[in-house]
Protein backbone atom coordinates (compact mmCIF):
# COMPACT_ATOMS: atom_id res chain seq x y z
CA UNK A 1 0.00 0.00 0.00
CA UNK A 2 1.76 3.39 -0.51
CA UNK A 3 0.94 5.94 2.60
CA UNK A 4 1.48 9.17 2.63
CA UNK A 5 2.04 11.04 5.83
CA UNK A 6 1.83 14.55 6.49
CA UNK A 7 3.87 16.16 9.65
CA UNK A 8 6.25 13.02 8.82
CA UNK A 9 9.42 15.30 10.74
CA UNK A 10 7.32 15.57 13.49
CA UNK A 11 6.78 13.31 17.37
CA UNK A 12 4.25 11.43 16.18
CA UNK A 13 5.29 11.84 12.49
CA UNK A 14 8.67 9.68 13.12
CA UNK A 15 6.78 6.81 15.15
CA UNK A 16 4.72 6.36 12.14
CA UNK A 17 7.12 6.58 9.40
CA UNK A 18 8.64 3.41 11.53
CA UNK A 19 5.45 2.01 12.42
CA UNK A 20 4.39 1.87 8.29
CA UNK A 21 7.67 0.59 7.07
CA UNK A 22 5.90 -2.85 5.59
CA UNK A 23 4.39 -0.09 3.13
CA UNK A 24 5.43 2.23 0.31
CA UNK A 25 5.45 5.73 2.65
CA UNK A 26 5.75 9.14 1.63
CA UNK A 27 6.75 11.37 4.09
CA UNK A 28 5.48 15.00 3.60
CA UNK A 29 7.05 18.05 5.47
CA UNK A 30 6.65 21.46 5.85
CA UNK A 31 10.14 22.11 5.16
CA UNK A 32 13.50 20.44 3.47
CA UNK A 33 14.94 17.59 5.91
CA UNK A 34 18.06 15.81 4.61
CA UNK A 35 17.03 12.26 5.98
CA UNK A 36 13.22 12.17 4.68
CA UNK A 37 13.03 12.30 0.79
CA UNK A 38 9.44 13.42 -0.23
CA UNK A 39 7.34 16.39 -1.30
CA UNK A 40 7.73 19.92 1.07
CA UNK A 41 4.31 21.98 1.05
CA UNK A 42 2.45 24.23 3.52
CA UNK A 43 -1.43 21.88 3.94
CA UNK A 44 -3.18 25.53 3.35
CA UNK A 45 -1.73 24.90 -0.05
CA UNK A 46 -4.61 23.06 -2.03
CA UNK A 47 -3.08 22.54 -5.26
CA UNK A 48 0.30 21.05 -4.06
CA UNK A 49 -1.54 18.90 -1.82
CA UNK A 50 -3.69 17.35 -4.26
CA UNK A 51 -0.24 16.68 -6.61
CA UNK A 52 1.61 15.74 -3.65
CA UNK A 53 -1.20 12.45 -2.62
CA UNK A 54 -0.96 11.63 -6.26
CA UNK A 55 -0.81 7.59 -6.61
CA UNK A 56 -1.49 7.22 -3.21
CA UNK A 57 -3.37 4.70 -1.38
CA UNK A 58 -4.10 6.09 2.54
CA UNK A 59 -3.03 9.45 3.97
CA UNK A 60 -1.97 9.37 7.54
CA UNK A 61 -2.62 13.67 8.23
CA UNK A 62 -0.16 14.69 11.22
CA UNK A 63 0.60 18.44 10.00
CA UNK A 64 -0.47 21.14 11.58
CA UNK A 65 -0.52 23.60 14.78
CA UNK A 66 0.08 21.06 18.00
CA UNK A 67 -0.18 23.90 20.55
CA UNK A 68 -3.19 23.60 23.28
CA UNK A 69 -2.08 27.26 23.98
CA UNK A 70 -2.40 28.53 20.22
CA UNK A 71 -4.94 31.74 19.75
CA UNK A 72 -7.65 31.25 16.68
CA UNK A 73 -5.49 32.30 14.14
CA UNK A 74 -2.86 30.08 14.95
CA UNK A 75 -5.06 26.73 14.58
CA UNK A 76 -7.93 28.03 11.81
CA UNK A 77 -5.60 28.22 8.36
CA UNK A 78 -3.45 24.97 9.54
CA UNK A 79 -5.58 22.93 11.48
CA UNK A 80 -8.85 23.58 10.02
CA UNK A 81 -8.02 24.37 6.44
CA UNK A 82 -5.35 22.67 6.10
CA UNK A 83 -7.72 19.60 7.23
CA UNK A 84 -10.08 20.34 4.55
CA UNK A 85 -7.39 20.52 1.69
CA UNK A 86 -6.12 16.76 2.96
CA UNK A 87 -9.87 15.20 2.19
CA UNK A 88 -9.93 17.63 -0.86
CA UNK A 89 -6.86 15.94 -2.19
CA UNK A 90 -7.61 12.52 -0.72
CA UNK A 91 -10.77 12.99 -2.80
CA UNK A 92 -9.46 14.09 -5.73
CA UNK A 93 -6.54 11.14 -5.84
CA UNK A 94 -9.64 8.30 -4.61
CA UNK A 95 -7.57 7.53 -1.52
CA UNK A 96 -9.31 4.49 0.40
CA UNK A 97 -8.47 5.59 4.03
CA UNK A 98 -7.69 8.50 5.79
CA UNK A 99 -6.51 8.74 9.05
CA UNK A 100 -6.72 12.18 11.24
CA UNK A 101 -4.83 13.42 14.14
CA UNK A 102 -7.32 14.34 16.60
CA UNK A 103 -6.88 14.76 19.98
CA UNK A 104 -7.79 14.16 23.42
CA UNK A 105 -8.13 18.12 23.76
CA UNK A 106 -11.20 17.89 21.42
CA UNK A 107 -13.20 16.49 25.22
CA UNK A 108 -10.37 17.24 27.90
CA UNK A 109 -13.03 19.73 29.15
CA UNK A 110 -15.71 16.62 30.61
CA UNK A 111 -12.12 16.31 33.05
CA UNK A 112 -10.69 19.12 33.55
CA UNK A 113 -9.38 20.01 36.83
CA UNK A 114 -8.87 23.92 35.95
CA UNK A 115 -10.72 25.27 32.81
CA UNK A 116 -7.75 27.78 32.36
CA UNK A 117 -5.14 25.56 32.34
CA UNK A 118 -5.98 22.74 30.00
CA UNK A 119 -3.38 19.87 30.71
CA UNK A 120 -5.20 19.17 34.55
CA UNK A 121 -7.51 16.47 35.57
CA UNK A 122 -9.59 16.79 38.20
CA UNK A 123 -9.68 13.52 40.68
CA UNK A 124 -12.89 12.17 40.00
CA UNK A 125 -12.72 11.79 36.45
CA UNK A 126 -15.35 10.34 34.63
CA UNK A 127 -15.35 7.71 31.66
CA UNK A 128 -15.54 9.54 28.20
CA UNK A 129 -16.27 6.85 25.30
CA UNK A 130 -15.73 7.90 21.41
CA UNK A 131 -19.32 8.53 20.90
CA UNK A 132 -19.55 10.97 24.27
CA UNK A 133 -20.29 14.60 23.11
CA UNK A 134 -17.11 16.68 22.56
CA UNK A 135 -16.08 19.14 24.67
CA UNK A 136 -12.94 20.61 23.77
CA UNK A 137 -10.34 22.54 25.99
CA UNK A 138 -8.91 25.59 23.85
CA UNK A 139 -8.88 26.87 20.23
CA UNK A 140 -6.86 23.75 19.85
CA UNK A 141 -9.35 21.63 21.02
CA UNK A 142 -12.29 23.26 18.46
CA UNK A 143 -9.88 22.70 15.55
CA UNK A 144 -10.02 18.97 16.08
CA UNK A 145 -13.82 18.93 16.95
CA UNK A 146 -14.07 20.93 13.61
CA UNK A 147 -11.65 18.37 11.85
CA UNK A 148 -13.77 15.28 12.94
CA UNK A 149 -16.50 16.56 11.45
CA UNK A 150 -14.77 17.18 8.45
CA UNK A 151 -14.28 13.60 8.42
CA UNK A 152 -17.18 12.25 9.10
CA UNK A 153 -18.39 14.70 6.00
CA UNK A 154 -16.17 13.01 3.74
CA UNK A 155 -16.57 9.40 5.08
CA UNK A 156 -20.19 9.96 4.62
CA UNK A 157 -20.92 11.87 1.64
CA UNK A 158 -17.57 10.39 -0.31
CA UNK A 159 -17.32 7.04 0.79
CA UNK A 160 -13.38 7.82 2.13
CA UNK A 161 -12.55 5.64 5.37
CA UNK A 162 -11.88 8.03 8.06
CA UNK A 163 -10.37 7.03 11.35
CA UNK A 164 -10.18 9.96 13.59
CA UNK A 165 -7.50 8.84 16.05
CA UNK A 166 -7.87 10.90 19.28
CA UNK A 167 -4.11 11.04 20.07
CA UNK A 168 -2.60 11.34 23.89
CA UNK A 169 0.45 12.40 24.95
CA UNK A 170 3.32 11.04 23.12
CA UNK A 171 6.12 10.80 25.49
CA UNK A 172 9.37 8.23 26.41
CA UNK A 173 9.75 7.19 29.50
CA UNK A 174 12.29 9.21 31.25
CA UNK A 175 10.25 12.65 29.41
CA UNK A 176 7.48 10.61 31.53
CA UNK A 177 8.71 10.51 34.65
CA UNK A 178 9.78 14.08 34.16
CA UNK A 179 6.45 15.32 34.69
CA UNK A 180 5.92 13.90 37.47
CA UNK A 181 8.15 16.35 39.31
CA UNK A 182 7.16 18.63 42.45
CA UNK A 183 7.06 21.53 40.06
CA UNK A 184 3.69 20.40 39.04
CA UNK A 185 0.49 20.25 40.40
CA UNK A 186 -1.31 17.38 41.27
CA UNK A 187 -3.70 18.08 38.53
CA UNK A 188 -1.03 17.95 35.83
CA UNK A 189 0.79 15.40 36.64
CA UNK A 190 -2.43 13.11 36.50
CA UNK A 191 -3.39 14.46 33.38
CA UNK A 192 0.42 13.41 31.89
CA UNK A 193 -0.16 9.85 33.46
CA UNK A 194 -3.62 9.68 32.03
CA UNK A 195 -2.64 10.73 28.58
CA UNK A 196 0.52 8.54 28.34
CA UNK A 197 1.26 7.37 25.30
CA UNK A 198 4.51 5.08 24.91
CA UNK A 199 6.48 5.19 21.48
CA UNK A 200 5.60 1.73 21.40
CA UNK A 201 1.71 2.02 21.52
CA UNK A 202 1.92 4.76 19.74
CA UNK A 203 3.21 2.84 16.42
CA UNK A 204 0.82 0.02 17.09
CA UNK A 205 -2.28 2.05 16.65
CA UNK A 206 -1.31 4.03 13.54
CA UNK A 207 -0.13 0.95 11.85
CA UNK A 208 -3.59 -0.66 12.99
CA UNK A 209 -5.64 2.80 12.09
CA UNK A 210 -3.64 2.29 8.35
CA UNK A 211 -4.73 -1.28 8.57
CA UNK A 212 -7.42 -2.60 9.91
CA UNK A 213 -10.65 -3.73 8.58
CA UNK A 214 -13.01 -1.43 9.73
CA UNK A 215 -16.30 -2.27 10.95
CA UNK A 216 -17.70 0.96 9.51
CA UNK A 217 -16.54 4.45 8.58
CA UNK A 218 -15.88 7.17 10.40
CA UNK A 219 -14.36 5.42 13.45
CA UNK A 220 -13.76 7.59 16.17
CA UNK A 221 -10.85 6.23 18.46
CA UNK A 222 -8.92 6.71 21.31
CA UNK A 223 -5.01 6.56 21.14
CA UNK A 224 -3.63 6.76 24.71
CA UNK A 225 -1.37 3.46 26.60
CA UNK A 226 -2.94 0.99 29.23
CA UNK A 227 -2.24 3.34 31.88
CA UNK A 228 -3.94 2.98 35.31
CA UNK A 229 -5.34 6.68 35.32
CA UNK A 230 -6.70 6.78 31.90
CA UNK A 231 -10.68 8.15 31.35
CA UNK A 232 -10.27 7.75 27.86
CA UNK A 233 -12.03 4.22 26.97
CA UNK A 234 -9.90 1.97 24.95
CA UNK A 235 -12.67 -0.32 24.19
CA UNK A 236 -13.77 0.75 20.74
CA UNK A 237 -10.08 1.14 19.86
CA UNK A 238 -9.30 -2.37 21.23
CA UNK A 239 -12.25 -4.05 18.92
CA UNK A 240 -12.56 -1.87 16.11
CA UNK A 241 -8.81 -1.62 15.58
CA UNK A 242 -7.46 -4.57 17.20
CA UNK A 243 -5.47 -2.49 18.77
CA UNK A 244 -3.48 -3.85 21.83
CA UNK A 245 -1.91 -1.41 24.19
CA UNK A 246 1.10 -2.93 26.35
CA UNK A 247 2.70 0.16 28.48
CA UNK A 248 1.23 1.67 31.70
CA UNK A 249 2.44 4.76 32.87
CA UNK A 250 1.80 4.20 36.53
CA UNK A 251 4.50 0.71 35.96
CA UNK A 252 7.10 3.23 34.47
CA UNK A 253 6.58 5.80 37.44
CA UNK A 254 6.28 3.68 40.23
CA UNK A 255 8.93 1.20 38.63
Amino acid sequence: MNVAITGAAGTVGREALLALCGHEVTPITHRDHDELEGPTLDVTDREAFADALDGQDALVHLAGNASPDADWDGVFESNIGGTHNAYEAARRNDLDRVVFASSNHAVQMHNVADPAEPESMREEARAVRPDDPTRPDSYYGVSKVAAEALGDFYADRHGIEVVNLRIGWLMDEEELRETQTADESDAARRFARAMWLSPGDCREVIQRAVDADLPESPVVAHAISWNDDRYLSLTETMRKLDYRPRDDSAEIIEG
